[in-house]
């Protein structure tokens, strides 16, 4: 059944644990009429939906599909639209309303979740960009080759972490700083350090790492350099500090100034290979992956995805 080439499909991705929700929907259904839009409304109950309802739309004939959720739920969405054949790709264009835990992806193009109204004005102008996705190829344990593309980031080691720890403390707290520093406080309890062989470029890093950062997009304040348009990855890779320049890396990280400490190797690339990176956790957009085994390659796929932007 093909739609209205301009009515929008919405996919609702409340939030797990919290009470927003409602009011949430409420506020992006007042500016939705405000600026007299017809859509049609789905919402999701986990990852497995996401994927099926996204289906549904794209097999429908939307043209404009609106992803209400953080970075994860934005993954979801356009690991999905990668499975359709380019042709029909090319003509879809994705939207993002920030609800979620995690929406670092959303923040770097000035969307924020509490100015839903000006969200939803900058979406009705319709302005598309082709922006790049990284893309994670890997084999699991049971040997199967798989792939996971990301808008934003990898992260490899202790971040992926803390990501993960952050994730489910926001959850429960409610508050983004306080999860924050929860994380961080938890994060001492944790592995600090990975025996890793990484090449990136023509250079070879075999030491102990703390954490690297993969971006395609801002990577949480890890890769502040990069943007989602440029055909690169910017990579930066953590050696491990003493434990006050440790305290200093987080006060440069929440400043914005991250690449100016000494422990931190920025580096821009095509594609890396992680040979090794032993008991070290992966996470794509905030979300841990199924752990690869033996090496695995990150790249990046050009301009491939359309996303409805600001002015």
């Amino acid at each position: 059944m093909a739609v209205d080439k301009d009515r929008w499909g919405i996919l609702f991705c409340p939030k797990r644990g919290l009470k927003k929700s409602s009011k949430q929907w409420a506020a992006i259904e007042r500016a939705l009429a405000k600026h007299s839009i017809e859509y049609d409304f789905v919402q999701s109950e986990s990852q497995d939906s996401v994927h099926r309802l996204m289906h549904m739309f794209v097999n429908n004939g939307y043209k404009t599909i609106i992803i209400v959720g953080g970075d994860s739920a934005l993954n979801d969405a356009v690991n999905c639209l990668m499975e359709f054949e380019k042709h029909v790709r090319d003509g879809v264009a994705i939207g993002m309303i920030p609800n979620g835990v995690v929406n670092d992806f959303a923040r770097f193009w000035g969307f924020r979740e509490n100015e839903v109204e000006q969200t939803v004005a900058w979406l009705a102008k319709r302005r598309v960009r082709k922006v790049d996705l990284g893309c994670l190829r890997y084999t699991d344990a049971n040997g199967t080759d798989c792939h996971r593309y990301f808008l934003n980031c990898v992260n490899i080691g202790m971040t992926a972490d803390l990501m993960n720890m952050r994730r489910q403390t926001r959850s429960l707290l409610g508050s983004r700083t306080l999860s924050f520093i929860v994380s961080t406080l938890l994060m001492f309890f944790h592995r600090m350090d990975y025996k890793m062989d990484i090449k990136i470029n023509s250079e070879n890093i075999k030491r102990r790492v703390m954490t690297v950062c993969v971006g395609s997009g801002p990577g949480y304040g890890q890769t502040p350099n990069a943007v989602p348009y440029s055909g690169l990855l910017d990579v930066s890779v953590v050696y491990q500090p003493a434990i006050t320049q440790l305290f200093a890396g987080l006060w440069l990280l929440v400043t914005g100034k991250f690449l100016t400490h000494k422990s931190v190797h920025p580096f821009r690339t095509r594609k890396m290979c992680v040979n090794e990176a032993k008991h070290a956790c992966v996470s794509v957009d905030g979300r841990l992956e199924a752990k690869p085994q033996g090496g695995y390659w990150i790249g990046i796929e050009p301009e491939i995805i359309n996303l409805l932007i600001p002015d």
